[in-house]
């Protein structure tokens, strides 16, 4: 049996009719870009995630950089940034014109915490990125209320939290503002790129409004140095049809996290820690092992596919060799152990069984 990572043509199936009967809409319209389709998903999604507005822009990765440039963040400022996440986090802090502050995450959660970040604070600081890592929500009451208390933001960096939630209140709706990502592979995903920021703040939506269309609110006024970074029609309406079916993905996802959870017992390998099982968006299901290498040849065997999110921390990368010199070792234990199962939300139980009986089969030669 072959398992596939990610069954993304298999999951946009259901959709295509949508799909098909949404472009010969576009088509008839005449309205390629900021019209009516994106207009109405805006509305679905900032409702959908509680926030008082929202706007849809280019990328995820825009998503943070002109939400960073939105609170007036750039050259001399410095973002406190969790080491173990994707590169894209400290690559919008830098496009921002700012300087990201690479720091441990909790060894268990794999998210931020607030000893990390309080051992960062300088006077430069001005903004925390949150980084909801896998479709986990943690710790996000208490470090909003420290960032109020030392007078800088919190940026939720929601790319993998489309659905999760902490403490009854959905990702997205809590920071200042949040960011989130539209890749295809996302919880909720395009067919192609596309990203969003959510706020409480209209201040801050304005400004976001602005600065991903040239900065101009309105047509040939400039008053900001802005962005070409606006979702355009066709993924915006893709994107209203998927949205209706969210929850239920995200279901799925759980159920299969569940059994993985329960069934999984393997000696060689160490399991999530889940704070609220109902609350976590699942967009990856992480294990640990010490003997990644044997198990990801040993899982290829078996024809299991398997991705590692993510084998390199920011601060050794090429592209951040300013950070070679750190020491972060809890961001490097993680990135040489850890293991993303498949998690497609149209798994079948009998894949599932033997994704389950093929893990639970590995041994470690002593």
């Amino acid at each position: 049996m072959k398992i596939d990572f990610l069954k993304l043509k298999e999951m946009n199936q259901e959709f295509h009719s949508g799909f098909r009967a949404q472009f010969e809409n576009l088509l008839e319209s005449g309205w390629y870009i900021m019209g009516p389709q994106l207009k109405e998903f805006e509305e679905n999604f900032t409702k959908y995630c509680g926030a008082k507005f929202g706007l849809g822009v280019g990328t995820g990765l825009d998503a943070i950089r002109i939400g960073l440039q939105a609170l007036g963040i750039g050259v001399g400022d410095e973002v406190i940034v969790p080491a173990n996440s994707f590169i894209a986090s400290a690559l919008a802090v830098t496009q921002a014109g700012a300087t990201p502050v690479l720091v441990e995450p909790c060894e268990e959660t794999f998210n931020l915490k607030i000893e990390s970040v309080e051992k960062a604070i300088t006077d430069k600081t001005k903004a925390v990125l949150h980084v909801h890592l896998y479709g986990q929500v943690s710790d996000l009451d208490s470090m909003m209320q420290f960032c109020e208390s030392k007078k800088i933001f919190l940026i939720e960096d929601a790319a993998q939290a489309h659905g999760a939630m902490f403490k009854g209140k959905k990702a997205g709706n809590w920071g200042h503002l949040a960011a989130f990502s539209f890749y295809p592979g996302k919880n909720l995903g395009a067919l192609g790129d596309g990203g969003f920021v959510t706020t409480n703040s209209r201040e801050i939506y304005e400004q976001v409004k602005s600065l991903r269309n040239y900065g101009s609110l309105e047509k040939y006024h400039h008053d900001t140095k802005g962005h070409n970074s606006r979702l355009d029609e066709v993924q915006a309406g893709f994107l209203n049809l998927k949205l209706e079916k969210l929850d239920e993905s995200n279901n799925c996802r759980r159920n299969i996290a569940k059994r993985y959870l329960e069934e999984i017992k393997n000696e060689y390998i160490s399991l999530p820690k889940i704070i609220d099982f109902e609350a976590h968006s699942f967009h990856l299901f992480v294990i640990r092992t010490k003997y990644r290498k044997a198990l990801v040849e040993y899982l290829n065997e078996k024809q299991i596919s398997t991705v590692i999110h993510y084998p390199i921390p920011i601060h050794k990368m090429g592209a951040y060799s300013e950070f070679n010199h750190l020491q972060l070792p809890i961001s490097e234990a993680l990135a040489a152990e850890v293991l993303s199962l498949p998690l497609s939300p149209n798994l079948t139980k009998e894949e599932v069984d033997f994704v389950v009986d093929i893990v639970n089969g590995f041994e470690v030669e002593k």
